[in-house]
């Protein structure tokens, strides 16, 4: 199997008050991604992009894109990440709370961040990495409005097509919590109006 080389980039060093590096090495304990990102970005320094055949450090134009989504996000306007979506998007969402699952293009993922909005999420990206038509992210994910709050550390898997998002996986590092957030802010409409065919 050819493998690409892996990218990394840090994009906001770990601030240890807010952040404990512990719990972001266990969120992707095991492989040996979490060992490469401990040694080149959680200590602070910025890692060196792939060089270029000068020898110069460039960026992977991946984790370009990756970054100027997060831009998007922070503005807190789910239309504005439209431009970074494929129209046939798959966007999956981990747990067993109202807003889990499989979302299906571009319409159903920008009605999720919708919700999201509703709750005034964030995302404070820490590390990202790319290898072949894949990035992979670790950020601080936290809500800022509706009961209790959601602060937790997430992984996801982008995977990149004819430059634009084409597939997201979600990983959290406490599903837990996420769970009794999304169950606490997001409640089922009562039957029959929350089915789809009643």
């Amino acid at each position: 199997m050819n493998m690409s080389p892996i990218d990394t980039t840090s994009i906001n060093p770990v601030d240890n008050t807010r952040r404990n590096r512990r719990g972001v090495l266990r969120t992707v304990a095991g492989g040996g991604l979490a060992a490469a990102l401990s040694a080149t970005t959680l200590g602070g320094g910025l890692a060196q992009g792939t060089p270029d055949a000068a020898g110069n450090a460039t960026t992977n134009p991946n984790v370009e894109l990756v970054q100027r989504y997060y831009e998007a996000y922070a503005l807190g306007d789910p239309e504005a990440l439209r431009e970074f979506l494929a129209e046939d998007i798959v966007w999956r969402i981990p747990g067993r709370g109202p807003l889990a699952g499989e979302k299906r293009g571009a319409e159903e993922v920008l009605a999720f961040f919708a919700q999201l909005a509703k709750g005034g999420f964030r995302a404070e990206p820490i590390v990202l990495a790319a290898g072949g038509d894949w990035v992979i992210d670790l950020h601080w994910g936290f809500s800022t409005e509706g009961e209790g709050q959601v602060d937790i550390t997430w992984a996801l898997a982008f995977r990149i097509a004819d430059g634009r998002i084409a597939e997201a996986i979600n990983f959290a590092f406490d599903q837990y919590a996420a769970d009794t957030y999304w169950w606490a802010n997001y409640p089922l409409k009562p039957i029959p109006e929350r089915l789809a065919n009643p």
